[in-house]
């Protein structure tokens, strides 16, 4: 237990919690162990460190990788073949198209002598993709122990719920565990651990301590963070290398970093440019509008509606609902001076951030703002899939609530105006705050 606190920081909840499922290789499992949290909350490095350090006999798939039942239940049955074959023997390729043959094919290869009177487990990684497969499969995997009468556990990993999960028909309930995100101060630890080991830990320390101060209120990610730390420590520790400034010195190194990381948090998420022209950037002190990223040229990146689709967002995340009326319907009527405030007694809504939007006015918009008929196609709301994976949208609500789905714009102005300026769309004459 202490070789993996040292290795798994600050999730000792959870690995006891999966000790205790684990139990000795003999034992019986639980059948099925739902693991769910969000993006970098250290679900899949725990598992298999865990798996790992205790030499549990298991296999581990990614089902974004395997997108069709044969390739997944292939490659488990191939993965667990290796495991029970001897380093020096053959072992052939198993060929399976259906969970029947699955189960009977388990049975046969689960037979060896090291895989005997041991619990095998089965790691299911991205599971939410299952639930777009066969509908067989989900329930099948919950009841593989019974139906295989061997010890096998079967571990979901993903980012939603199990309630997302719930096949309509009665099924085996797995063990749900959740892994909360990191803290701040949990992400002071675990980040402060990577430090070089040219350098103080409490150098680093404090290194880390600007960085999150800088970052943690728009990215939470451990993964981004950890790049982002790795990218800007050699400048943060500039002064010290060129003799300026010593390690203690903190206010002269800040002054160096601040203006860097300022222009870091323009790339957070989109990862629009490499290391080596951020590194260019900070040898040059090049503006990074003239590097060849997608804030740079997003006219060229994005489709022809995707860029109407991302005005129209914005649109609907800085303007007040009560003004789509007066500036997307050709006869509103007159409207009274005194529903609006007049500039100065009132806050701009760019100072105040990103309002969220129902899908509905989004559409509302974009049909309003684009010269062209536009139907509600797939074609359409694939593109706003897309700007939500490239996380120029944020999905801020879910399927299940009453008033639909709800997004946020989270781009610049800057970003918009060079968007508007390739379909000839003047943004500015739409945008409340500047009337």
């Amino acid at each position: 237990m202490t070789h993996l606190e040292n290795v798994v920081l600050c999730r000792e909840s959870q690995v006891s919690t999966l000790q205790s499922l684990f139990g000795e290789r003999h034992h019986f499992s639980f059948p099925s162990i739902f693991i769910y949290g969000h993006t970098a909350s250290g679900k899949t490095y725990v598992t298999q460190t865990l798996l790992k350090t205790l030499e549990l006999p298991h296999v581990f798939v990614n089902c974004v990788e395997c997108f069709t039942l044969r390739l997944l239940l292939e490659q488990i049955l191939n993965k667990l073949n290796h495991l029970s074959s001897s380093e020096d023997g053959y072992s052939t390729e198993i060929t399976c198209e259906t969970f029947n043959d699955f189960v009977r094919l388990f049975k046969q290869v689960t037979k060896a002598e090291n895989l005997k009177d041991q619990t095998v487990y089965i790691v299911l990684d991205k599971a939410e993709y299952l639930r777009d497969m066969e509908a067989n499969l989900l329930p099948g995997f919950l009841r593989l122990q019974e139906l295989a009468d061997r010890n096998v556990t079967v571990i979901f990993l993903s980012e939603i719920v199990w309630e997302k999960f719930r096949p309509n028909t009665g099924c085996f309930e797995p063990f749900v565990l959740y892994f909360p995100d990191y803290s701040i101060g949990n992400l002071q630890k675990i980040l402060s651990h990577d430090h070089p080991p040219e350098y103080s830990a409490d150098f680093y320390a404090a290194y880390i301590n600007i960085l999150l101060g800088v970052f943690y209120t728009v990215c939470r990610d451990l993964k981004e963070l950890r790049h982002l730390a790795v990218l800007n420590f050699p400048k943060y520790c500039e002064p010290v290398v060129k003799g300026e400034a010593s390690e203690r010195d903190t206010r002269k190194l800040w002054r160096n970093i601040e203006p860097h990381l300022k222009k870091a948090m323009q790339t957070v998420y989109l990862r629009e440019i490499s290391s080596s022209q951020w590194e260019k950037l900070q040898k040059d002190d090049t503006d990074l509008g003239q590097l060849k990223g997608l804030s740079a040229h997003t006219h060229v990146e994005l489709p022809y509606y995707s860029k109407f689709i991302l005005i129209a967002a914005y649109l609907a995340s800085y303007n007040p609902a009560r003004t789509d009326k007066r500036f997307f319907l050709k006869h509103h009527g007159k409207i009274k001076k005194t529903n609006f405030l007049k500039k100065h007694e009132k806050t701009s809504n760019h100072l105040l951030g990103p309002k969220p939007f129902p899908l509905d006015r989004l559409l509302a918009i974009l049909y309003s703002i684009v010269d062209s008929r536009v139907a509600p196609t797939a074609n359409i709301f694939s593109q706003i899939t897309s700007l939500v994976t490239l996380q120029l949208l944020t999905l801020v609500g879910h399927d299940d609530q009453l008033d639909g789905p709800k997004y946020k714009c989270t781009v610049s102005l800057d970003f918009i105006r060079a968007i508007s300026r390739t379909v000839n769309f003047d943004i500015i004459k739409y945008l409340y705050d500047f009337l």
